[in-house]
């Protein structure tokens, strides 16, 4: 509905309900997150991501290969959320699950792994709400 002053009232109504923003910031931090960690996995400005890397799961033999593959995975990820969050949200879910195991396997930086638990529940949070959202 065009309102007489010739703008979208739904969509301005829309911003103001906080499950919206909320959406929109979890949409934002999802896409922005891993594109960022995913281009870190090449120049490790950041930290130096080899060391959370557990030996199971340095499927390629080298530290260094196993996380530019992650960081290709994770950028591909992070663009996968900006278009089609109800979908790649799941899979951002189950990427940090996969971090989450990597480090217990590590037996350290149990901090680093309970940050992304919370991370995970608000991946998920995303998954839900970006099925009344999406491409509103």
């Amino acid at each position: 509905m065009v309102t007489p002053n010739g703008t979208n009232g739904q969509k301005d109504n829309l911003w103001r309900k906080p499950s919206y923003q909320a959406y929109q910031i979890l949409h934002l931090a999802f896409t922005v997150a891993p594109l960022v960690a995913g281009l870190d996995k090449f120049f490790n400005f950041l930290t130096q991501w080899t060391q959370y890397l557990s030996a199971p799961f340095d499927v390629f033999g080298n530290p260094s290969i196993t996380m530019m593959v992650v960081g290709v995975t994770e950028i591909v990820v992070g663009i996968g959320v900006w278009f089609k969050p109800k979908v790649f949200s799941y899979i951002v879910a189950l990427w940090l699950l996969a971090i989450i195991i990597n480090l217990l396997l590590l037996r350290s930086f149990y901090d680093v792994a309970l940050r992304d638990l919370g991370l995970m529940l608000g991946a998920l949070a995303l998954a839900r709400l970006s099925t009344k959202y999406d491409r509103v």
